[in-house]
C-alpha cells in the first residue's frame, strides 16, 4: 500500500497528543477508503475528475 499521509504533518496537527505507531496505519487505511469512495461517486456520475461534492 501506498503511503497517502506525511507522518510528521499528522504529529505537527496532534501535537499536544501522543501517536501510537500504529495510528498511521489505520490513518493511511482510512484515507485510501475515502478515496476510493470518492472515485466510485465520480464514476457513478460518468466523471473522470474527484471533485468536492464526491467526499
Amino acid at each position: 500500500m501506498t503511503d497517502l499521509i506525511v507522518n510528521s504533518a499528522v504529529k505537527e496537527q496532534l501535537a499536544d497528543q501522543n501517536v501510537s505507531s500504529d495510528f498511521y496505519d489505520a490513518l493511511d487505511g482510512e484515507v485510501a477508503d475515502l478515496l476510493a469512495d470518492a472515485a466510485r461517486r465520480a464514476e457513478a456520475n460518468d466523471r473522470k475528475t474527484v471533485q468536492p461534492r464526491d467526499l
